[in-house]
Parts: C-alpha cells; structure tokens; sequence
C-alpha cells in the first residue's frame, strides 16, 4: 500500500474535500494529483473511501481514517520531541489589517528568540478564523473576540477599540446622530456578516435607540467595507484603528454610546513557549498601540 496515498487521504478524511486538503497539506500539491492518488488508492483496495457531494466517509473510509489518524495526527507531536522540544512551524490566522499592519512587527520580535521559524499565515473574518481553530487548522488567531469566553478556548483580550462609521469623502453628513434623527435612513449599510460580532453590537444599541437601519452589503473583512465606502455604495461599520489614517476617500464619524469592538487571541491547549512568546509579543504590541 503507497503510504502517500494514505496521507492524501488523511488530508481529505479530516477537512472535509480534496479542496480543503489541498489548502492544507504542508507541501505544494495541486487538486488534480490529489484526486488521482486517491482514486489509486480506492481502486488498489476495492472500496469507494468516500461520497465525492456532499462529501461524506463511507463506512469503509471511516475504518481507514480512525486507523491512521493516530499516526498521522502525531507526526508533527514527535517531530518536536526529537527538535528538543521547540516547535519549528507556527500557523495563524488573523484579519487582513491584522495580517499586514501588524504581524511582520510580531514576527521579528518571535524570530529573535526562534530563528528558522516557519510560519503559515490564514487570513478570514472572526467567525471563519475561529473555525480554523476549532479544526486544528491554525495554532492561534488574533481577531475580534467576545467579552465571554468561548468554551475550550483560552482567550486573551490585547485592546479596546472604540465602533465607527465610515462615510465617504463628499457626504455630507457630519455626526452619527444625524442619522438617528432622520425617519428613514437611506444610504446602504455595509457591514461584516450578521453573525460577527462588531455587527449585532452595532443592531443592539441600534434597537436601543429606535433606529431600524439593515445591511444592503455584507463584506467579509474590514478592508473591503473601507473600498466599498470609497467608491460610494454606501456607509460602513468598523472600527477605530490606532495609528492608522483613514483611506483615501474615507472619513470617520466616531460612534457614541456604542460598545467597543475587543481584539484578542484565542488558542486551544497548552501553552508552549512558541505560543507564549507570541502572545508576549502581542501584548507589548497592544500596549503601544494603546
């Protein structure tokens, strides 16, 4: 039995798809190849290992994937044992602005104390990060957090960030309040998913006030509610971003009485000095920002 094969299959057993394995696999493989050693695989044991949509394990696939899961899932456990204990790949996800405003600041601060670390990036909003995570898919994601914990989580909130509107450049609209006073609002409103949490804070306190304003735009970072609002669609929900001007086109009306937007890491299991000298980093970096 081709022992890659296996391993193809591990990847597609435990995310789902040989999409998903494909984004997963440490190492360069395109969906094709993957596809095929697989089908190899399935033909040199006579059993289909999965249903291709929605994608599912039969119950052959299912025997497969609990025998080897153990030995697969461990590999990267043991690699570390025999490197002294010190972890050599690190994977986090994070927002974009997170991403490319303030992680290469982190990671020359990490690199110090761990040179030759490799380290995997994943970019998405909270929701989708937070499943990462949850999947085993990333070690640590900085994001926008809860004020509860989530459960089987630890959680550590770096800062406080005050809610904004962001406005175009040529409205004429001076506050926040100026909206709340109108009958009907009509510019369209652009915000992350409903589920996120920036978003029913801000319908919270909405309701609190009366208002009824609903999103014509759901967007799935920060990044594209500022392009949205630039180009005129309508008016974005976001957060204060220390130390960082608003983007051509863009202006920013603060958002009074309305909840902070909290940033945080969330990581599962134990802290080892890797995790803990990032989180180390972060915190001074929220300090300064601060």
């Amino acid at each position: 039995m081709n022992v890659h094969h296996l391993e193809l299959f591990y990847y597609v057993a435990r995310h789902g798809g040989i999409m998903p394995a494909v984004r997963n696999i440490p190492y360069g493989i395109q969906q094709p190849a993957v596809s095929a050693q697989v089908a190899q695989l399935e033909e040199y044991l006579g059993v289909p290992l999965f249903q291709r949509r929605p994608f599912a394990l039969t119950p052959s696939g299912e025997k497969l994937y609990e025998f080897i899961q153990p030995f697969f899932s461990n590999l990267d456990r043991i690699a570390t044992e025999f490197q002294g204990g010190q972890t050599r790949h690190f994977r986090i996800g994070a927002s974009t602005i997170v991403l490319r405003d303030h992680l290469p600041r982190l990671l020359q601060g990490v690199r110090t104390k761990f040179p030759g670390l490799k380290i995997s990036l994943r970019e998405g909003y909270p929701a989708h990060l937070v499943e990462l995570l949850s999947r085993d898919e990333v070690d640590l994601v900085i994001t926008l957090v809860e004020q509860k914990a989530l459960k089987g989580f630890h959680t550590l909130i770096l800062l406080e960030l005050p809610m904004v509107l962001l406005v175009p450049q040529d409205s004429p609209l001076k506050s926040a309040e100026e909206l709340w006073q109108r009958d009907r609002i009509q510019e369209s409103l652009i915000c992350l998913p409903g589920h996120e949490q920036i978003s029913k804070n801000f319908q919270t306190q909405l309701t609190k006030l009366g208002v009824e304003w609903y999103p014509a735009i759901e967007a799935s970072s920060v990044d594209l509610i500022e392009t949205y609002v630039a180009t005129g669609l309508g008016i974005g929900i976001s957060i204060a971003q220390p130390k960082r001007p608003p983007p051509p086109g863009v202006r920013v009306l603060p958002l009074k009485g309305f909840p902070p937007a909290l940033i945080g890491a969330h990581w599962r299991g134990k802290t080892t000095p890797l995790l803990a000298a990032f989180l180390d980093v972060s915190k001074a970096r929220a300090k300064e920002l601060a």
